[in-house]
């Protein structure tokens, strides 16, 4: 992933890409099992991706 993401399409595309892999990473996760790494590994996710969202905002005024 370590091509620039410039264009608005290609953004919401990495977007969605993103939003996909959190949800594979749910999908994986037992709930009779997760502890806190997993939960923390989800936060980490949704943080990754609001900042993306907020470069993407940016760039897109």
């Amino acid at each position: 992933m370590g091509n620039a993401v410039n264009d608005k399409s290609s953004q919401m595309d990495y977007i969605q890409n993103r939003i996909d892999m959190l949800l594979k990473v749910l999908d994986t996760i037992d709930p009779e099992t997760a502890g806190i790494e997993e939960i923390d590994q989800i936060i980490a996710m949704l943080d990754e991706l609001e900042q993306k969202c907020k470069q993407f905002r940016y760039n897109w005024e």
